[in-house]
């Protein structure tokens, strides 16, 4: 597979990587990645079903350096630091994961540039060794068994981490508040962050893995604010790749821009034209906690349901007919002389082309804390899209939600955050470090 190196570079790389390991016959220190540990694991699965009993040969040749590996496609998949061309940090433009986490952080008291910047490198250089599958000696053990599986992780820094590390100088105008909305009723124990780290993978033990050890190296520079946990489907679970439902169970995600079109790039990452030249080829994420009043949704009949968002249940195609991806006809009326498509239709006004091209890259996770005391479910959306600029996308298309969605009844917005996301950084160095050093 293009995206992961082959059993033969690994076995290379092991021979060379740093840290303790076990003695080869050679003399050479050889340390196992949490990969190369799965394929002698994997192989063994594979080789069983294959040859029935063969395992003394298996035992011999997991033992030697040209052990082939045996992950299933999910586990196998892993997702560079660093791709080779972009710009951009990875989990923004890569395919949903099936579980993540969002969390984020404050500086301790007393912290500041200096103390700021090494937590960062830290952050940097074991997110760039956990997305290529390789633990460190001391490691817990939680995903040893396990392959990179999509891992991504993706640093962010709040308006506050400007005020924290004395660079309020160099904050962009694009990390100015977001404007209080109606139907916000934001915990602010649960919002903003002077840090913000976004971790997602198609394996919920990798995940978790990656925040407790980023939580970890954290210690006595940064601690807590809050911390959200998330889902979606698992890959393969659909007999062909669809676009993702929530848990209302609308397909959610239809108009998202594509990598393809021409003007992706524009609207989704930071121009080479920015005032602040740390950001240029970076992101800006809006992080909102959306919790879904579910009773109430599910009380309505389908058809009602369809008119609140304006599109089919089944397959997510406009009420103007098609497939998901046919073009919503905004002007199309029925024998009643109504539009087909309902005034305060959801898609209707979160379309771009009734908020003049205003577009933002949606990539959410869902989640479920249990239930209230009314017995109601805790769950939602946390949901996250990715701009250019969020004055020019996420505020604009909220704006016009804010004023007569149909779906916002049934919406409740309890935690926000808006987070400056550098881009990937260069070949050894760490996020931000022209920021923090320039």
């Amino acid at each position: 597979m293009s995206k992961q190196q082959d059993a033969t570079d690994t076995m290379q790389d092991d021979a060379t990587r740093t840290g303790s390991g076990s003695p080869a016959a050679d003399g050479t220190t050889l340390e196992l990645s949490r990969r190369r540990l799965l394929g002698t694991v994997g192989a063994a699965g594979a080789a069983g079903l294959v040859v029935g009993g063969a395992g003394g040969a298996l035992g011999a040749s997991a033992a030697q350096a040209d052990a082939p590996e045996a992950l299933s496609t999910i586990g196998a998949t892993e997702v560079p630091f660093r791709t080779k061309g972009a710009k951009h940090q990875a989990g923004i433009t890569t395919p949903l994961q099936a579980a993540g986490h969002l969390v984020a952080f404050d500086l301790a008291p007393g912290a500041g540039r200096k103390e700021a910047a090494a937590l960062v490198r830290r952050w940097s250089r074991t997110a760039k060794e956990l997305m290529a599958g390789r633990t460190s000696q001391d490691d817990t053990g939680v995903a040893l068994d396990a392959g990179p599986s999509s891992l991504t992780v993706t640093f962010g820094l709040g308006r506050t981490f400007f005020d924290r590390t004395g660079l309020t100088g160099r904050r962009p105008v694009q990390l100015d508040p977001l404007p209080a909305f109606s139907a916000d009723a934001l915990d602010p124990r649960r919002s903003e962050g002077d840090l913000w780290i976004q971790i997602g993978s198609d394996d919920a033990l990798v995940a978790f893995h990656a925040l407790r050890a980023l939580q970890k190296e954290a210690a006595g520079t940064a601690r807590l604010r809050w911390q959200m946990n998330g889902f979606n489907r698992t890959p393969g679970a659909t007999t062909r790749p669809m676009t993702a439902r929530n848990l209302m169970g609308q397909v959610d995600g239809t108009n998202n821009p594509k990598p393809s079109e021409p003007d992706f790039d524009r609207r989704i990452f930071v121009g080479a034209d920015a005032a602040q030249e740390w950001m240029r080829g970076g992101s800006y994420a809006v992080v909102r906690r959306i919790r879904m009043l579910l009773d109430d949704w599910e009380k309505r009949s389908r058809t009602e349901q369809e008119r609140v968002i304006g599109r089919r249940k089944d397959n997510g195609a406009p009420l103007t007919g098609g497939t998901e991806t046919t073009p919503m006809q905004l002007d199309a009326t029925g024998p009643d002389g109504l539009p087909v498509i309902p005034a305060n239709a959801h898609a209707r006004i979160a379309a771009p082309e009734a908020n003049q091209g205003a577009a933002l890259l949606r990539r959410p996770f869902s989640y479920h804390d249990g239930f209230r005391d009314d017995g109601a479910p805790d769950a939602g959306l946390l949901f996250v899209c990715w701009q250019a600029d969020p004055l020019r996308a996420f505020t604009q298309i909220q704006r016009k939600l804010d004023r007569g969605d149909a779906l916002s009844p049934f919406l409740r917005h309890e935690a926000s955050g808006l987070y400056a996301v550098p881009p990937a950084p260069s070949d050894g160095d760490y996020v931000a470090q022209p920021l923090l050093e320039g």
